[in-house]
């Protein structure tokens, strides 16, 4: 039960709860009281604040500062709020919280934007910012990621080696610079916010296409490599200003017609910049203006990869002896063993691999909250084409330019050509065993971390197989867990793949060889359903 809204501090907004208690106490209330749990947001005081009451009487005790607290996921119904103490033992600054219990996930996930909004508003209530300047309090993005974190990110891409690696990626540049060039409908006489503008050179891009006026936001210290590359192109330059500054700080003087962005990291959601280009839509983008890119798919299949296999489970051997200077290190084998599968590996690999076609997950960036990406829960559904030990699951994405004039793919697939980002493979420690039309199903979980980017947990099933199947039942089961953070990168390393006795050399297709079926990806309904087509399949 929600009533008023949250966006509007004179009214209140409220929650029926399951259950809530005090940390380390027992439940207040449940759903079977006859009294249930109310929680109010309001900020009657001019302070927003969370409280709770059972029927008329508010809970003592139980007021949270919505300037100070923090809300913690602890499953899918179960959430956990931790609040400054007001004691004056500041080194345990959280010592205080409740565990509150929803009633279902939607309510859980309602509760959970609506705490965001409003501890948005109460850090941002009643400050007046001029054009350009960055607000000095707390802002949206140091809430969610630590400071040790955004250090290194902005000092990675604050140096001009990296960016060269990214300029040089001539898929990525040349799409972008095609995507622009070829819309210029979109651009010309309108104002573009370039979201996380690195060198600038989105931003000449569309000072190109004809842009009235271009705002490039950077928060590293590349912005200061952008001003000069952007001062020695004047005729274009004239028309680009640069803001040094995170996109959920700054200000801008007037709102954008078209965002442009590279916003992608490994497996599409790595670095956690999305969040930070839906934050710009919403703050500085036009009702119905265009977003480059406007939609991003990431694509999933099973593989098989028995070299791959054998390289990571060998990496634990050193643990494996009895004898190590007179130490026996086998104590510590199968927490290594288990460490090096929880590495995401990076690497570009042979289509061939796939055990079945792809299916994909597709964000809409015109459509998609920020809160959505907080966790990104995949049901998987594959049909084996081969029987073969099915090794993990392969991941690869790509972006959408939705131009008036031209519509434009930026694919990272298996057998198009390689990019900087590569394809990313999630590889299982227990493989599970397929036979050809068998159904192999699972679930890709992700959750975001503070540290800019996700723990992916991964399950993969194989279906039962021939008489009795239609009653169900699952064969074999093998799960793993992994931080998106800490990948291994492969990429440089050579791949032998023996051929087969009957398989003569011409016979295997270079990368470059295998198609990529540009009228497939172009398809509408593409957008609403995967296709078998939509990627690089078993040849």
């Amino acid at each position: 039960m929600m009533e008023g809204s949250a966006g509007l501090k004179h009214k209140h907004l409220e929650f029926t709860l399951a259950a809530v208690s005090e940390l380390s106490s027992s439940s207040v209330s449940s759903s079977s009281s006859y009294t249930p749990v109310i929680a109010r947001f309001s900020a009657d005081g001019g302070v927003a604040e969370l409280r709770f009451r059972q029927g008329s009487e508010f809970i003592d005790g139980f007021n949270v500062d919505l300037g100070t607290a923090q809300l913690f996921k602890l499953g899918p119904v179960k959430s956990l709020c931790v609040s400054e103490s007001s004691e004056t033992n500041k080194e345990r600054p959280y010592s205080w919280g409740v565990t509150i219990e929803f009633r279902n996930e939607e309510e859980s996930r309602d509760f959970h934007s609506a705490f965001e909004q409003w501890k948005e508003e109460d850090v941002v209530q009643g400050t007046h910012l001029p054009n350009g300047a960055i607000s000095a309090s707390k802002s949206k993005f140091d809430n969610k990621i630590e400071p040790s974190s955004a250090k290194m990110y902005f000092h990675y891409y604050g140096q001009l080696l990296h960016q060269q690696n990214m300029l040089q990626d001539y898929v990525r540049t040349g799409t972008y610079y095609a995507a622009v060039i070829e819309n210029r409908a979109d651009f010309t006489g309108h104002v573009v916010v370039d979201v996380g503008a690195g060198s600038g050179i989105l931003s000449l891009f569309a000072a190109q296409a004809g842009a009235k006026h271009v705002y490039a936001v950077e928060a590293s210290e590349m912005a200061e490599y952008a001003r000069k590359l952007i001062a020695g192109n004047p005729t274009l330059g004239q028309r680009i200003t640069v803001i040094k500054g995170k996109i959920e700080e700054v200000e801008l003087p007037e709102k954008a017609d078209i965002l442009i962005s590279e916003p992608m990291g490994t497996l599409l959601v790595n670095e956690r910049m999305l969040e930070s280009y839906i934050i710009a839509r919403d703050r500085f983008l036009v009702p119905n203006g265009k977003m480059f890119p406007s939609i991003g798919r990431i694509h999933m299949a099973p593989f098989s990869d028995e070299y791959l296999f054998v390289e990571i489970a060998n990496k634990a051997l050193f643990w494996q002896q009895q004898n190590y200077y007179g130490v026996d290190l086998t104590p510590l084998y199968g927490s290594a063993f288990q460490g090096y599968f929880s590495q995401p590996v990076v690497d570009a690999f042979d289509p061939r691999l796939l055990v079945s076609p792809p299916m994909c997950h597709v964000i809409d960036f015109t459509e998609v909250k920020e809160e959505d990406l907080y966790e990104i829960d995949i049901p998987l559904k594959f049909t084996a084409s081969v029987g073969t030990r099915v090794h993990g699951l392969a991941c690869w994405f790509d972006v959408l330019f939705n131009g008036s004039t031209v519509q434009r793919w930026l694919t990272t697939a298996p057998g198009a050509p390689t990019t900087h980002w590569y394809q990313i493979r999630c590889v299982l420690s227990q493989p599970i065993y397929v036979m050809a039309g068998q159904e192999i199903t699972g679930r890709l979980h992700m959750i975001a971390h503070n540290a800019q980017s996700y723990t992916i947990y991964l399950t993969l099933s194989a279906k039962m197989w021939g008489p009795g199947a239609e009653q169900g039942g699952i064969l074999q089961t093998s799960s793993c867990k992994l931080d998106l953070k800490e990948p291994y990168y492969r990429m440089s390393q050579p791949q032998p793949y023996t051929l087969a006795q009957d398989q003569q050399p011409h016979q295997l297709l270079q990368a470059q060889d295998i198609p990529i079926h540009a009228e497939d990806l172009e398809e509408p309904e593409l957008l609403q359903q995967p296709s078998e087509n939509s990627g690089a399949q078993l040849q």
